[in-house]
């Protein structure tokens, strides 16, 4: 969980309904990066990027990726892709 200098923890502001597809880091979820899918409830649906199951977080624990983290996962896929045989 994220934390601040004093090492006390800190959610995110919460964020608006983003587009399917986004991409966003679950701080509450040990970082993991995964595509924004859908609600459940007071939760959002992401899917983890390359595919596999979907989970569901708190929006308030969620935060956008940065331009350069989003690049990175992009690259990231496409060299897993490439290395599948596929694009």
């Amino acid at each position: 969980m994220p934390e601040d200098d004093d090492g006390a923890l800190t959610r995110h502001e919460p964020l608006q309904l983003p587009s399917p597809g986004t991409l966003f880091r679950d701080t509450g979820h040990g970082d993991r990066v995964g595509e924004f899918r859908g609600v459940a409830g007071p939760y959002w649906s992401l899917r983890p990027v390359g595919g596999g199951v979907e989970w569901e977080a708190e929006p308030e624990w969620l935060r956008a990726l940065t331009p350069a983290e989003r690049l990175s996962v992009e690259n990231a896929l496409r060299n897993l892709r490439s290395s599948r045989g596929g694009l």
